[in-house]
């Protein structure tokens, strides 16, 4: 049992330290600090372009701040069994020495303070901030006891899905391409009949040959035979009408009878009447012109400007032939090749089908074109496939921007960032600032974090359609614009418009977005659905998207459980119930 000696020793002690205490102020400060708030904003933090930050305000009351004291404020994150020191704020009363915001002992009043910005690391995600204070007079000091302010963090701008959109550049592969056959009769002047001559000239050669090469072919389809027959601009207009006529139809006789000598029963090509179609024109003025330009004739620049002079077709021939020494050359070497009748086979050569290129593009690529090979990369869905191809079409037309941009693409498709990086500047040097080309460089810069690299070759890209923009959305949302990101994603509808509608203050935009779009069935739309219900208040809405998400994605439980966008439903029972 402690005798009265010690008794009074202890309770001089006491005594003591409760004058000392009074006597510098810092007892009753201490004593009443309940009475001081504190608010934080945001709470819980938010995490926006990377970076986390928030403002702290506090009040003190009447007759409390001590005239000499000062009060030094020190916000501590605590996360992940470490913490983070921010900036003090540093509080003086009426008469206290040094700089700081200061707080009336007579009126009490406010302070207000905003942290640093600071990089967010992946162990901030559940935290929480607290508010360390040390008050001192003179040399005298005494710590406040520690206040919670804030949970940490919402992510949620994490969530943002980098799905940038590749293009692959267009073949201009077509499955139908024309193999027309022409050649020409010519006649005397004033005459229609076919000279034997003529049939043996090397232009009607050509197409008999090509018939017989190419008819059995089942690449060709011949259709018909175009016969345009015209008469040389001299002469009587009423005349040169009748005399087309008769020009083209010597000439579709003549041709005709000239298949006939083929035996073959199966060619029957070029040997109905109904096969021929005819065209006249009865004086062939822009044919004139025509030659008249490509001709070395001295007055031919006189002769181009009386067939702008005169609309009339008679006027224009006296005028010509009043230039009588130039008319001779005129009707020497011009009219003659007017005479004639033009024979046109109409023949369609069909491409390879898409079976035949679907092997031969990866069994022997060297057999097939450039549109060929671009044409049949389309045909697949198998990326590993498409790799194979492009890299053919690369090796065999280096030139050709295409090839590397669609290997590129099919690259970024299978996830090989570095290789689609390379086969992208193979493009870039050959494409002339092809759009295409520097959004897909902007995608490669994005992806390996340059995010201001990337902007600039998505500037460089405008006009290369909607996936630029979709790109740069997805940029905006990392950088914290998220009023861009919307007018960037524009009437996309999907995920990543829904979550810049979300974190540009639009919650209630969230589930009409993912709904109208084809992701409606992922499992990070239903979690974003309810994130958007939390910020809404709808608890029920929270819980029945949660429990949908996590029946598609498992690892959304954890998500969830962690999440500050729920924190307010941790106690409740139907959450615990699905994140636990």
């Amino acid at each position: 049992m402690m005798n009265t000696k010690s008794l009074r020793k202890l309770s001089l002690a006491v005594g003591t330290t409760a004058f000392l205490v009074g006597c510098n102020g810092l007892g009753k400060m201490v004593k009443k600090q309940s009475t001081i708030t504190y608010e934080a904003k945001p709470n819980p933090l938010e995490m926006h372009a990377d970076s986390v930050g928030f403002s702290v305000s506090g009040k003190f009351p009447i007759k409390y701040f001590n005239k000499k004291a000062t009060v030094t404020l020190t916000p501590v994150l605590k996360y992940n069994g470490t913490e983070k020191t921010l900036k003090p704020v540093v509080l003086i009363g009426d008469k206290a020495v040094g700089s700081g915001q200061k707080i009336s002992f007579d009126k009490g009043g406010s302070f207000s303070y905003t942290s640093e910005k600071f990089a967010y690391e992946p162990g901030m995600k559940v935290s929480e901030v607290e508010l360390r204070a040390q008050a001192g007079i003179k040399k005298k000091s005494k710590d406040f006891t520690t206040v919670k302010l804030a949970d940490g963090t919402i992510i949620t701008p994490l969530l943002v899905r980098h799905d940038e959109k590749a293009t692959y550049a267009k073949d201009a592969f077509v499955k139908v391409v024309p193999a027309n056959q022409s050649g020409s009769l010519y006649y005397t002047v004033n005459k229609s009949d076919v000279r034997s001559s003529e049939l043996k000239n090397a232009e009607m050669k050509q197409i008999q040959d090509f018939i017989k090469a190419n008819f059995s072919n089942s690449s060709y389809e011949f259709k018909d035979i175009t016969v345009s027959a015209y008469a040389s601009p001299d002469g009587e207009q009423s005349l040169n009408a009748h005399l087309a006529e008769d020009r083209a139809k010597s000439a579709s006789k003549a041709l005709m009878t000239e298949f006939k000598k083929d035996k073959n029963k199966e060619q029957t090509f070029g040997k109905e009447e109904s096969q021929f179609k005819i065209k006249t024109t009865a004086e062939d003025w822009d044919g004139f012109k025509s030659l008249m330009e490509s001709s070395a004739i001295a007055d031919k620049d006189l002769i181009l400007r009386v067939l702008t002079m005169y609309t009339d077709l008679d006027q224009r021939e006296k005028e010509i032939k009043n230039l009588s020494k130039t008319y001779t050359e005129v009707s020497e070497k011009i009219l003659p090749k007017l005479r004639r009748a033009v024979l046109t086979l109409n023949v369609d050569k069909k491409s390879r089908n898409d079976e035949q290129i679907t092997k031969l593009m990866t069994s022997t690529p060297d057999s097939l074109s450039i549109e060929e090979l671009l044409y049949g990369g389309n045909l697949t869905n198998d990326v590993n496939t498409k790799i194979q191809v492009y890299t053919s079409a690369e090796k065999q037309y280096p030139t050709d921007w295409r090839a590397s941009n669609n290997l590129g693409v099919a690259l970024l498709m299978n996830n090989k960032i570095a290789e689609a990086g390379e086969a992208f500047k193979r493009a870039e040097k050959t494409a002339n600032g092809n759009p295409m080309v520097m959004n897909h460089l902007g995608i490669i810069a994005a992806k390996t974090g340059d995010s201001k690299k990337a902007m600039e070759y998505y500037d460089k890209a405008n006009g290369a359609g909607k996936e630029v923009n979709y790109n740069k959305g997805i940029l905006n949302i990392r950088e914290g614009k998220y009023t861009d990101a919307v007018s960037n994603f524009g009437d996309y509808k999907g995920f990543n418009k829904a979550l810049s509608e979300l974190l540009n203050g639009n919650a209630g935009a969230v589930s009409g977005t993912i709904d109208a779009s084809n992701e409606k069935d992922m499992a990070l739309s239903s979690y974003l659905k309810a994130v958007a219900a939390a910020r809404g208040g709808n608890t029920a809405e929270v819980v029945k998207n949660l429990k949908v998400a996590i029946e598609k994605d498992g690892s959304l439980k954890a998500s969830a459980k962690d999440d500050a966008e729920f924190i307010k439903l941790r106690e409740n029972a139907d959450f615990k119930g699905l994140v636990n």
